[in-house]
């Protein structure tokens, strides 16, 4: 009997014991956070990047389906395309998103700290323009092309869009493939 009362008090923990598991979870999860803010940046940023992409493609089809010209701007008049952006049939030729004017799609925010940048052959104003045929086009000239890249760019992570001749988007990582991108 005397047994019996033995087992029954040894079945609980001690406070040390709890202090060093608590201890050690703590330690783990110390050392975990860093490696799980770097996954969220990235995932944020190839987020924001095939939002972007998916738009520039929108803008490039429903130019071609339409048979007019489709812009894609950025949202605001600061020119900021991580503010958001919009992609519309300029009806009344402004060159902005407004009363008279078709919205085919809105894109809100990019999360905080991103940068989106463009190095277009018109980069006066911050708008990418596809013109019924399916090709870029710049304001001054209807047969002129808008080529370039746009650069989304979180911390220290970043993801290029480059737009061809004729204005065909692709993706690419400038760590992973400096020589092409």
């Amino acid at each position: 009997m005397a047994s019996a009362c033995r087992l029954s008090e040894d079945r609980g923990y001690t406070v040390i014991e709890l202090l060093v598991v608590m201890a050690v979870a703590a330690i783990l999860f110390a050392i975990g956070i860093p490696s799980f803010a770097g996954l969220l940046r990235e995932a944020q940023l190839s987020t924001a990047t095939n939002d972007f992409f998916a738009s520039i493609n929108l803008a490039r089809a429903e130019a071609v389906q339409r048979g007019v010209r489709v812009d894609m701007v950025p949202t605001g008049d600061d020119g900021d395309w991580a503010k958001g952006w919009t992609v519309f049939v300029d009806e009344n030729r402004n060159r902005r998103p407004d009363h008279g004017d078709l919205v085919i799609f809105r894109h809100g925010p990019s999360p905080d700290g991103m940068k989106i940048t463009a190095n277009l052959t018109d980069s006066t104003v911050q708008y990418l323009a596809y013109s019924g045929s399916g090709r870029t086009r710049t304001h001054a000239n209807a047969y002129r092309t808008q080529f370039g890249t746009f650069t989304l760019a979180l911390g220290n992570k970043a993801r290029k869009i480059k737009l061809n001749f004729v204005g065909r988007p692709r993706v690419c990582n400038p760590e992973a493939d400096p020589q092409n991108c």
